[in-house]
């Protein structure tokens, strides 16, 4: 009994003077790496990955992970470092994502349309020692970082110095090459610094670790229906948590096929789906409008799809029944969530698409939610709250912030800033981000609301509700429109239609058309910006319409 308790507690020391306890702890370990090496024995020659014509084999991914890690160790970065990446997709972006994760050294992806203040911000907060960068973004870079004292620089491909795809493709040549790179790690070291959006104050580093990501990458097979026989499309940034961690990183450790491209242009997804016969797609709301706007979408033989995957931000029920008539063969998934639990946390499945198609599902495997009021008491079914969780898959706080950690899980929960209804089932609907609630005249208005009715407009191809400031209303509700090619309804019309479908209060106060709306590189609407560009719009003043806008 003592014995065991020793092994227990690592008080029992091997013949090497070491605790004994330490080999216990090494065989049970669960880390990135490990998860990898393990799909690497099981699926060996099958194809992995695939981009701009290079293959990868699950075996030759794991070989080259470890030669980027033992790269990485030699150029003098050790466990705990942090490196940032500055890249769009590529190869040579996932497998520096795994060398990190292999040798201990933390994961800072940045977004690449940073520039100037915001880049600096990101690498000088994570204090990262490396910046490793595709080279048509260096310029961009040095610039930003200015001169002085900064990380030293890398690419990820073409360069003369420490350079990931040169180090990954070197078979044989490096030293100690076929033997697996062994770090002292554990499940709970952070892996990633992943950096909020920072729409509300300056971005925020989530800290992931092992051990939450592949909480969530469980999730996420068992509730996304991930298996061997995918071949999936990844067309959104790497550097979001979207794409990497909701679909690219389970569907590689589920054994699945990625073909991997640097962005979603909608001509080159649907030839790619049609000539690769992929299964499987995901792709944010406004990624799949221009897909169904595109003239390719209906001469392209997409009856290959399976399973296609939305999210990221709250689908239109308009767009979702055009996407559901025009694939029937394809099973929808509609996934929620933040990049603070990795970010799935609930899923619609396709079987529960026609008794809810608003809703975001229930919470997956991993993950707990309440829907609350202010005091953190469940608010009644079908009550507006916020959206609360519990998971181990969530974050281990934000990087350097202790008190914004504190906020963000007040009360023992994960608050996430949305605000949501659930049913009498447990399906959760999001109504609105809340800094997106339109508080007009005393009375709460959801964007997602008027948005859904202007969707229903034959003439709409687009929209964003925003909140402008009104010296009667204080807010206004104001719809920022794109139209279909070749129509031509006007603002009066518009507003009529919403009339027929609105509670008075809710319908516009105005009618804004624009020839496309703003999204970041992950495909997200930015109606920040929408806000900030029509903030000096006065009511009464027609003189002070934006040049890139037509108002009425």
């Amino acid at each position: 009994m003592a014995a065991a308790n020793e092994a227990a507690t690592g008080d029992a020391r091997g013949a090497d003077g070491a605790p004994a306890g330490h080999e216990a702890l090494r065989a049970r370990r669960d880390t990135i790496s490990d998860a990898l090496r393990r799909t690497a024995r099981r699926h060996r020659e099958r194809n992995a990955l695939s981009f701009a014509g290079r293959r990868w084999s699950f075996a030759a991914l794991d070989r080259a992970v470890d030669r980027v890690a033992r790269g990485l160790i030699a150029a003098g970065l050790t466990r705990g470092d942090r490196l940032g990446a500055l890249g769009r997709n590529s190869d040579a972006y996932l497998i520096l994502w795994l060398a990190c994760a292999r040798a201990g050294i933390i994961h800072v992806p940045v977004n690449y349309a940073l520039t100037g203040r915001e880049l600096r911000y990101i690498v000088e907060q994570s204090g990262a020692r490396a910046l490793i960068v595709d080279p048509a973004l260096e310029g961009n870079a040095r610039t930003a970082l200015g001169e002085g004292t900064g990380p030293w620089f890398g690419t990820l491909f073409g360069g003369t110095g420490l350079d990931v795809l040169g180090l990954a493709e070197a078979a044989g040549l490096a030293e100690g090459e076929g033997e697996p790179v062994e770090v002292a790690i554990e499940d709970g070291d952070v892996v990633q610094l992943l950096y909020t959006s920072g729409t509300t104050a300056a971005p925020k580093g989530a800290m992931m670790t092992s051990r939450g990501l592949l909480a969530e990458y469980l999730s996420c097979i068992l509730a996304l229906d991930f298996g061997p026989g995918d071949r999936a499309l990844a067309a959104l940034p790497l550097y979001h948590t979207a794409q990497m961690h909701a679909f690219t990183m389970p569907q590689l450790l589920a054994g699945a096929e990625t073909v991997l491209i640097e962005a979603p242009v909608p001509e080159t997804c649907l030839r790619l789906i049609e000539e690769h016969r992929l299964t499987s797609f995901f792709a944010p709301p406004t990624v799949w409008i221009s897909l169904l706007r595109h003239p390719d979408f209906g001469t392209r033989d997409l009856t290959c799809l399976r399973h296609v995957y939305y999210g990221a931000s709250i689908m239109p029920v308009p767009v979702l029944e055009e996407l559901r008539a025009r694939l029937p063969g394809a099973q929808p998934y509609n996934c929620y969530g933040q990049s603070e639990i990795a970010p799935l946390a609930t899923v619609l499945r396709p079987e529960e698409h026609d008794a809810r198609p608003a809703s975001c599902g229930r919470p997956v495997f991993n993950v707990e939610t309440r829907i609350v009021d202010d005091a953190m008491q469940d608010v009644a079914v079908g009550e507006r709250g916020e959206i609360v969780h519990r998971s181990p898959q969530l974050m281990a706080g934000y990087w350097d912030k202790p008190e914004e950690t504190r906020e963000a899980f007040r009360g023992g929960w994960f608050h996430s800033g949305d605000v949501g209804v659930m049913d009498e089932a447990g399906y959760i609907t999001v109504v609105d981000r809340v800094k997106d609630v339109i508080k007009t005249g005393g009375t709460i208005v959801a964007s997602r609301e008027v948005e859904e009715v202007l969707f229903t407009h034959p003439s709409v191809s687009e929209v964003a509700v925003i909140a402008l400031p009104h010296p009667k209303w204080i807010e206004a509700v104001t719809a920022v429109v794109v139209m279909r090619p070749g129509t031509d309804a006007s603002a009066d019309d518009l507003i009529a239609h919403c009339r027929a479908g609105l509670a008075p209060f809710k319908v516009p106060k105005r009618i804004l058309f624009q020839e496309d709306l703003p999204r970041n590189t992950a495909g997200k609407l930015l109606k920040r910006e929408l806000r900030a560009q029509y903030a000096g719009l006065g009511w009464s003043d027609e003189a002070e319409r934006p040049e890139d806008a037509r108002v009425r």
